[in-house]
């Protein structure tokens, strides 16, 4: 757009001198035409008109009316300002820039590249279901976590991997889960009723990685949006997170979470 303004200043500048110019040589045609026509009115007119027309000969000396193109060149000048203040339109540049800077959606990472391609091994895992609401989201993770914990320990079972919570629905008031931690092998003894022993999600997924707290991953979620969006990737309603820091001991600050998005 700014180049468009600047060639519209500079004709509206041009028609302007032009305007002004024409205005100063439209004075001096009356005078012109008066002038021819005294010269053409003496001969045939009587010794009165000749003598009349006498003192009237004098004046045609254009010097009196040749200044007149003067202004011309002293009013030229009148256009460079309008040029000049289209010029001094660069101002929008900061807002370019501004935008491009707002472009950058990603969170802060490692140098991890964000929405990177993987493929998700299958793990079989203990793992407590449960539902939530979003303002006690990440309580009710802990709480279901321990629970996994308790059993685990219970029957002298040991971790082969981290933590991992699977939302399998979501909606504006909160969410359905399953957060569980992988093992070699389903255990012997049943788990209790509100744990149970199944596969974790597999295949090909879009890794992105969150630090900080939980509270803050809306900021991580809404750029993985973005991205999904703006490159039209087909994704499954699933999605998981797998703590690579322990949210039971681990500040929450300095939380470390990774974020796998299957795709279809």
């Amino acid at each position: 757009m700014r180049p468009s303004r600047m060639r519209l200043s500079r004709l509206v500048a041009t028609s302007t001198g032009l305007a002004m110019a024409l205005g100063v040589w439209a004075a001096p045609g009356p005078l012109g035409s008066a002038l021819a026509q005294n010269p053409a009115g003496s001969p045939a007119g009587s010794p009165a008109d000749s003598s009349a027309g006498t003192p009237a000969q004098p004046q045609p000396p254009a010097p009196a009316q040749a200044p007149a193109p003067a202004p011309t060149t002293t009013q030229a000048p009148a256009p460079a300002p309008a040029q000049a203040s289209p010029q001094a339109a660069p101002a929008p540049a900061p807002a370019q820039d501004s935008e491009t800077a707002d472009d950058v959606a990603p969170p802060a990472t490692g140098g991890e590249v964000f929405g990177e391609e993987v493929t998700l091994p299958e793990r079989t895992i203990v793992a407590f279901s449960g539902t939530a609401t979003w303002d006690k989201a990440f309580d009710s993770i802990k709480t279901g976590l321990k629970a996994v914990n308790d059993y685990l320990k219970k029957e002298n079972i040991s971790a082969t991997g981290p933590a991992m919570t699977i939302y399998t629905s979501t909606d504006d008031s909160g969410f359905n889960f399953k957060v569980g931690v992988p093992v070699a092998q389903a255990p012997s003894t049943p788990p209790q009723v509100d744990l149970s022993v199944g596969p974790s999600p597999s295949g090909k997924a879009l890794k992105y990685v969150h630090r900080g707290s939980y509270d803050s991953m809306d900021t991580t979620y809404e750029a993985i949006t973005n991205q999904l969006d703006d490159k039209d990737i087909d994704a499954q309603d699933s999605f998981v997170e797998v703590y690579d820091t322990d949210p039971l001991t681990t500040p929450e600050d300095e939380l470390l979470i990774e974020v796998f998005v299957p795709l279809k």
